[in-house]
Parts: structure tokens; sequence; C-alpha cells
């Protein structure tokens, strides 16, 4: 399947909103996209079908390290390699940015998430008890040095 990787804009918000509404349990609102896409702080990018968004990345900066925020994508376009796309152009673009390490949280029961994560070198480094407010699930805290 073809599609294309972008540097997100605020012309993509309302793909990132459905994807986000399908994905998780509890969405990030509209203005959280919004700002997070404008924030010079932030990385996202998308994927695009036919100028559809068909997944979605992102990552805060700081100082060297990049925390990933989310990666996500349309249950319609999942087990094609999308997410493995866009989580190895997030890490190459991070590295413009100085970011040479790279973490994240992840559902303790995701495991095709946490198996994407350990594909690319990610290592489960620790736990955040309780993290997920909807149901007190658990995080696994997943680490990449030297990107």
């Amino acid at each position: 399947m073809e599609f294309n990787i972008n540097i997100a804009t605020l012309s993509h918000v309302d793909g990132i909103c459905l994807i986000n509404s399908l994905c998780f349990p509890i969405p990030w609102s509209r203005a959280a996209i919004e700002n997070e896409i404008v924030n010079e702080n932030s990385l996202y990018i998308v994927a695009l079908k036919d100028n559809e968004v068909i997944g979605y990345a992102g990552t805060w900066l700081i100082l060297d390290e990049g925390h990933i925020t989310n990666i996500a994508v349309h249950p319609k376009f999942r087990s094609l390699g999308v997410g493995s796309y866009l989580l190895k152009e997030l890490m190459e673009q991070c590295k413009d940015y100085a970011i040479h390490h790279m973490t994240l949280e992840v559902r303790a029961s995701n495991t095709s998430a946490q198996n994407l994560y350990k594909k690319f070198g990610f290592t489960n480094e620790g736990i955040r008890k309780n993290y997920y407010s909807d149901n007190g699930e658990d995080a696994i805290i997943m680490w990449k040095y030297d990107i």
C-alpha cells in the first residue's frame, strides 16, 4: 500500500481527531491536538493515503530526548506497516532536532504496541502504577537510547 508521511499541520486536525477517537478510550480534545501541532516543542507527523490521514505520531522534544505521546493508525489500515513506518520516520525526524534518546508509556495490556517498539530497539525500563485514568491500568515505560 502506498502512502506518504508529512509533517502534521492544522489542516490534518480533523483526520487526527477521528483516529484519536477510534483508538483511545479517553481521546485528546481537538484543542489539545491543535496545540500540539503548533507547539514548537512538539513534532507530529501524519501518514496520508489519497490526502486522507490514516495514521499519526507525535513526540515532545525535551532537550536531547523525545517523549512519544501517541502513535495511532486508523483501524481500516492496521497490520499494513503504517505504524512501523510512522515510528521509523518519527525517529529519523527527531535526529534533525538533536534528539538522541526516546521514551514513552504504553498500556501493560497493549502487547502489539510493545512489540512494535521492541522491534525498533525500545526496552522496558519501568512501570508507572495505575497510570491510565480510565481503568487504572499500569503503563510500561520504554526507552530507546542512541536513536
